[in-house]
């Protein structure tokens, strides 16, 4: 497992190479309706690289804001979408809300092993 300042760094450049992307190319994703739902589930992408960012650094710094931080990520990862398509903020949050749901199956799971050891 990566530690808390090396996995921040690691989400935030990934943060910013998928947001440049999906810039780069949105006349792209919203061309056709299958594009669109793809311009999305990128901006869902956007949700979870800054979650971990928004995760890892209150972690370093030892605070937690707990929901905070996905309403934040989600705004933000919402308005990346809305500069592509109307469809794209729809698809993203639902998109956004699975990844949301698995990360927190996840992290439970993680929990759960930590505890018995």
């Amino acid at each position: 497992m990566a530690a808390a300042g090396s996995s921040m760094l690691y989400s935030l450049f990934l943060f910013v190479a998928t947001l440049s992307l999906q810039e780069m190319f949105r006349a792209k994703l919203a061309s056709s309706e299958l594009f669109t739902i793809l311009g999305g589930f990128t901006s869902s992408i956007v949700f979870l690289t800054l979650l971990t960012f928004i995760g890892n650094y209150q972690e370093t710094i030892g605070v937690k804001t707990g929901w905070g931080a996905v309403i934040i990520a989600e705004a933000v990862a919402l308005i990346a979408a809305s500069t592509v398509h109307r469809v794209c903020i729809t698809t993203c949050f639902l998109f956004s809300t699975g990844l949301l749901y698995e990360v927190n199956k996840l992290s439970g799971m993680t929990d759960i092993k930590a505890k018995r050891v």
